[in-house]
């Protein structure tokens, strides 16, 4: 029994003082990954997070499905799903909730973080005020969590805002904007004027559910009454909810921070507003039985405060895929603005342009210029509007975070300050921790002289020449263009065979394409054409370009449109090998040519998109001679994904028993052996609503079984699903590792994109 009786002066909650190696205030995406980064890499965090679940917009508090450079499949980004943390919580959420129910999303990322022993979660803690040591630095952040009555008092040496609204930065005196830069201030030619406004605005959500009878809808009293007062209101229908109707938008010119409230209270207006329409207006016969399952208590945010770090990324960046020596990271959304004034806005609710491909994203813009020890991550990075139009997206800001943990932890270990991993030796170092995990960092390649399996001999007990994609029984018409996007290794181009049936005799034409920025996936460039004529009828038709490649490169082998012909298909997929069609992805296009208006500093091209699963079949060929590069040596070399090249093992087909041997000339010390594989980095795996055709990845090898030299196994892995299998064993000495892997659907061969092995 506690009996406590009245006291003169007022009491105060209890109060926990922490003290640790890095705090991160958020626990969006970005301060979830950035966390386990750091707890991983053996530093301790404190997590601290306002509300009752992680994931920010991704949570079942918002329901906004996450993405990133992917883009639904709707850009030129092949193979551009981010990689590390982020991906294997893509991975896993894909594998156990592949209907994308946003409650088991919530539990994965909370299983994620808590099994991570460095991390201290708090939830339902809001952080309210900063202590500084001087001007320029952090010392402590005070949180209250209204659930427990408890006030935590967390010090540490590093700090990272990845709060949304940059609570920590704003507290500290960081520097930051709001709003819109000129066109004159960085030549950024898209610069939006007063009249489509210069923030973007809230979105609140809301899901239907059909009960299979007649459900009636009373309004609240503070539902819109006029619905035509949303000039879109005729786009409105029984079956957009969740995050399709994304465009119930608002509050863009309003104070988005402290004003978020009001803003809050006008999307609840909307909503009941709009399913009072549907519901009441005798217009949606078909809404007859379905009733409000859900609506978001706080709006999905997108834009507030973005702090100012050593560069700030600007539009030019994006678009034109700028380099920077100092790349952590990298996006792929388009530089994607709406009209301020929202759903009340005659205009479009978005206007997006993209780039011919991903952009790197310097660790510059993750740290304030003016508070030296405050990380930034998510969406108040370092970034001008327009940049931020594509660096806001959660997988992008999830991905730079992973960065920004990693430098805490060679921050903690060195005592450094986040600026002093610019050094050039230093931010090589950085790199090459983030390569390690499976972060893609576009054109960086780096040596790992800890990495064991780079000074093997690699060999394989087969190997992948590519003769041909064998047809099945499917066919489609050449309504509009496809092509065959293939790894070409330096050398003649091999001459290519497609199995065409014509209605009457006509002629074809083929185009060989190519992109005029490395490693990207735009075929902008025709580098060969031919026209060949077609008989009536069914008929195997070559093409040979007389092209000899000088570096290895992806090429697009294109037949363009003949409402009279059709085209086989082949059942057979593998990695690294795409059919791709001219065509547009109306969630982030209207058009499948990108032709901006002149003067906005944006490229034209065409759109050359893959259909997802079970759609998206190869078209069947033959090539002569085999195309070659899917050997074992890739495995130790070159990134975990395709770019310039497969950058894979890719297996025979015919392969009973695939396997990669690797031997030194003289016995090792291993503990580690790390097997990067397949999950199908061009899937974007969108959290929530998107449903996903399989749970598990086709091209993913389910059985890793690792064996010494003596034959001993030392791990084995059944029922793997993850891009990335760690497998950790005793210290042992050999001179050989046997690898086999195995496991994969559909007769779909065994591939391998990395092999690290560490002492």
């Amino acid at each position: 029994m506690i009996n406590d009786g009245p006291v003169a002066e007022t009491r105060s909650p209890l109060v926990k003082q922490i003290q640790t190696d890095l705090v991160v205030v958020g626990g969006g995406l970005a301060g979830v990954c950035a966390a386990i980064t750091a707890a991983r890499a053996g530093i301790r965090v404190v997590l601290i997070q306002d509300r009752p679940v992680l994931g920010g917009n991704a949570s079942s508090e918002v329901r906004l499905w996450a993405l990133g450079a992917t883009s639904h499949m709707g850009n030129n980004n092949r193979w551009a799903r981010e990689g590390g943390v982020i991906d294997e919580i893509f991975v896993e959420n894909t594998y156990r909730n592949s209907d994308g129910n946003p409650l088991i999303l919530d539990t994965i990322l909370l299983e994620k973080v808590v099994e991570e022993p460095n991390i201290t979660l708090l939830l339902n803690t809001a952080a309210f005020e900063v202590t500084k040591s001087d001007p320029d630095t952090i010392q402590s952040v005070r949180a209250f969590c209204s659930q427990n009555s408890t006030m935590y008092e967390v010090s540490s040496r590093l700090f990272c805002d990845a709060s949304g609204d940059g609570i920590i930065g704003f507290m500290s005196g960081a520097a930051f904007r709001m709003g819109a830069e000129t066109k004159e201030e960085f030549g950024e030619q898209f610069a939006p004027d007063e009249s489509y406004g210069q923030l973007l605005g809230h979105s609140i959500y809301f899901y239907t559910k059909d009960t299979g009878r007649p459900v009636r809808f009373v309004p609240p009293s503070f539902a819109i009454k006029d619905i035509k007062a949303i000039p879109r209101w005729r786009n409105f229908a029984v079956g957009q909810d969740g995050c399709r109707l994304w465009w119930i938008e608002y509050g863009g010119r309003l104070d988005t921070v402290h004003e978020t409230e009001t803003i809050k209270w006008e999307l609840w207006k909307i909503v009941y507003g709009v399913w009072d329409y549907m519901k009441n207006s005798g217009k949606f016969p078909e809404a007859e039985t379905l009733t409000l399952e859900w609506v978001g208590q706080i709006p999905g945010k997108r834009e507030s405060r973005r702090f100012e770090g050593d560069t700030m990324m600007i539009q030019q960046d994006v678009i034109e895929q700028r380099r920077c020596n100092d790349a952590v990271s990298f996006g792929g959304w388009a530089v994607d603005l709406h009209p301020s004034d929202g759903v009340y806005s005659d205009l479009p609710g978005c206007n997006q342009w993209h780039s011919k491909g991903v952009y790197p994203i310097p660790f510059r813009a993750m740290y304030s210029r003016n508070i030296r020890n405050l990380f930034l991550a998510g969406r108040i990075i370092s970034a001008s509007h327009l940049a931020f139009g594509s660096t806001r997206v959660m997988a992008t800001c999830a991905h730079n975070a992973q960065a920004v943990g990693m430098a805490a932890a060679i921050c903690h270990r060195d005592n450094l300050v986040p600026k002093d991993l610019l050094d050039e030796v230093r931010m090589r170092g950085l790199q090459k921790e983030l390569l390690r995990t499976g972060q893609h960092i576009p054109h960086v390649l780096i040596d790992d002289e800890a990495d064991l399996a780079t000074k093997a001999t690699v060999s394989a007990s087969s190997e992948l020449q590519l003769q041909s994609l064998p047809a099945g029984d499917d066919s489609i018409p050449l309504e509009s263009p496809v092509g065959m996007l293939l790894p070409i290794v330096p050398g003649k181009l091999p001459r290519f065979q497609f199995q065409l049936d014509a209605k009457s005799a006509t002629e074809i034409q083929f185009e060989l394409r190519g992109c005029t920025r490395e490693d990207s996936f735009t075929p902008d460039e025709v580098l060969a054409s031919r026209n060949v004529a077609v008989d009536a009828g069914r008929q195997s038709v070559e093409v040979d370009f007389d092209v000899t490649i000088d570096s290895p490169r992806y090429l697009f082998v294109c037949l363009m449109a003949n409402p009279d012909l059709t085209v086989s298909l082949s059942d057979q997929r593998m990695t690294g090998v795409l059919s791709v069609h001219h065509t547009l992805e109306r969630k982030v296009s209207n058009s499948a040519v990108q032709d901006p208006p002149d003067g906005i500093g944006v490229e034209r091209f065409e759109f050359w998109l893959p259909q997802r699963r079970p759609a998206g079949k190869n078209l069947a060929m033959q090539i002569t001679p085999p195309l070659s590069g899917f050997g074992p040596a890739n495995v130790i070399t070159g990134p975990e994904r395709p770019t310039s090249g497969i950058n894979a093992w890719v297996a025979s087909p015919d392969d009973a028993s695939p396997t990669l041997d690797l031997n030194w000339e003289q016995p090792v010390t291993i503990r580690r052996v790390v097997v990067a594989l397949d999950t199908d980095l061009d899937h974007p795996m969108e959290t929530v609503l998107m449903g996903h055709p399989e749970s598990r990845m086709p091209f993913c090898a389910a059985n890793i079984r690792v064996t010494d030299d003596t034959g001993l196994c030392l791990a084995e892995v059944s029922d793997n699903h993850q891009t990335r299998c760690d497998l950790s064993f005793p210290a042992t000495q050999t001179s050989g590792l046997k690898i086999e892997v195995s496991g994969t659907d559909n007769s779909i061969p065994v591939s391998v994109f990395r092999v690290r092995v560490f002492e």
